[in-house]
């Protein structure tokens, strides 16, 4: 029901990516020389292309409209993480997505009747409700997955994201092709069956093993044997000090910014690179936007079974396995894209190196994304959030980049896209490699911390006083 959740959340948040191209007026690119930056049209696509749609927004608008979710997501990315830590996780992930169900079910009337302005405040809207999935979702795998299970229980819930991804896509693209209301078809259909998963979330699941009326004593019995040392329903006040200053924590910040900047880059504008850039045809368009996330997604699995077997059995430290997983979630991809920018229109070999590249993002999620839980099960709601939302700065920079370099969608200006993602990709995987941390840190307890701190300078002020009282005093000749 987690991996759902992620799953319907994307879905939602994907399918304006693809529906777009179909809303959209097609434009003729006005470039000094044309043979070489721009595609010839794909066969399949002119059989099917036309004008495309009603609404007259330009490169730069389209990119303001895809970004605008992300300025609603980062706002309640840390309360979310503070309610989910506090009250648990599941109205907290429950209410989320609910509310994002309704705002995707009235996007087409909004739409109609406010063009651009009134699609943005709805994306952004959508973007305050989504914005508890992740820090909420985090929570619940603290509550629910013992530490030696947390890459393979995080990985399968996180990696939603991708079967969303493909699912969106994938889907969209049939229903627009296939439905005789065009583009709206995606928004009815994924908000409905958001609106599906609440009704069961809500009956079937809970936020603690010790309340849920289904579980067995047995496992009742395992889950606090093996998560009750670092995990706690009576939690403290955030340690906003020790957060603050954590090196290993701003080291996942800076990897996850560098991650998110790479994958909202594919997942926003991936499909207006293969309708624009490469001319495929809407649903061909949709299964070979969904083609990479496949491949991430069984990737990601593989990788998070190998991650787990790997502490488990004492082959690699947590740490090493944290970073190993990560440079080659990020190194990857990194250089797949590069390749693929290069390849032109040769649509078979881009389209095979942007689903390597992906699919070699997929062990990002045993690196690095469930290194929250490694640093703090205690406050993993919050520790997400922050990720989260650092990684909403990526989400709303990223569209924003893509539509002021790419005007005219040429292969010379989308290749500027991919470099600066290399580089992003790069640096923010070189600062988690040197300063990453996979144990839990020592505010995950911050009571216990300042307890044991007090009780040892007591103890090193009783020695000093023993000490003082036993040096003998200076004596003289005369006294003695």
């Amino acid at each position: 029901m987690g991996c759902l959740a992620v799953t319907n959340a994307y879905t939602m948040r994907i399918s304006l990516s693809l529906a777009i191209t179909e809303m959209v007026k097609h434009r003729e690119p006005s470039l000094n020389s044309t043979n070489e930056e721009v595609c010839p049209s794909s066969e399949s696509s002119t059989a099917t292309s036309s004008n495309g749609g009603t609404y007259d927004w330009d490169e730069y608008t389209q990119g303001i409209i895809l970004s605008s979710f992300f300025w609603g997501y980062i706002i309640t990315q840390l309360p979310g993480g503070i309610l989910a830590d506090k009250f648990g996780g599941k109205y907290t992930l429950g209410l989320g997505i609910f509310s994002t169900a309704i705002f995707t079910l009235l996007t087409p009337l909004v739409v109609e009747k406010f063009d651009a302005p009134g699609l943005i405040v709805l994306r952004i809207l959508m973007g305050l409700g989504e914005g508890t999935t992740l820090p909420a979702v985090n929570v619940l795998v603290a509550q629910w997955a013992p530490p030696e299970e947390r890459s393979k229980i995080g990985t399968v819930v996180m990696t939603g994201a991708q079967v969303g991804t493909i699912v969106g896509n994938g889907l969209s693209g049939v229903l627009i092709q296939n439905s005789s209301i065009g583009w709206p078809i995606v928004f009815y259909v994924f908000g409905a069956l958001a609106i599906l998963w609440f009704v069961a979330w809500t009956l079937l699941c809970y936020s603690y093993p010790e309340v849920h009326p289904f579980i067995t004593e047995k496992e009742r019995k395992y889950l606090h044997e093996t998560m009750n040392e670092h995990t706690h329903r009576q939690i403290q006040p955030t340690p906003w000090k020790y957060l603050l200053t954590s090196v290993p924590l701003w080291a996942l910040l800076a990897g996850k910014l560098g991650h998110d900047w790479g994958f909202f880059t594919m997942v926003t504008d991936l499909p207006k690179y293969m309708s624009d850039v490469l001319k495929f045809s809407i649903q061909a368009n949709g299964f070979l936007s969904a083609l990479p996330y496949v491949s991430m997604w069984m990737v990601s699995i593989v990788a998070s079974w190998l991650a787990d077997w790997l502490i488990k059995n004492e082959k690699m430290t947590r740490t090493n396995a944290r970073k190993i997983f990560t440079t080659v979630g990020s190194v990857g991809p990194a250089v797949f894209i590069i390749a693929a920018s290069y390849a032109g229109c040769d649509r078979t070999v881009v389209v095979i190196l942007f689903t390597v590249g992906m699919g070699l993002m997929g062990p990002f999620y045993p690196g690095m994304m469930v290194n929250g839980l490694d640093l703090s099960p205690n406050y993993s709601g919050t520790l997400m959030a922050i990720m989260t939302a650092i990684g909403a700065l990526a989400g709303i920079a990223a569209p924003y980049v893509v539509g002021v370099l790419t005007p005219n969608q040429s292969l010379a200006e989308w290749r500027v896209v991919f470099w600066i993602t290399f580089v992003i990709f790069f640096v923010g995987n070189l600062i988690f490699d040197l300063w990453a941390d996979g144990e839990v840190q020592f505010w995950n307890d911050p009571a216990v911390y300042e307890a044991r701190k007090l009780e040892i300078e007591n103890e090193r002020r009783r020695r000093i006083d023993v000490e003082d009282i036993s040096l003998p005093r200076e004596t003289s000749l005369d006294n003695s």
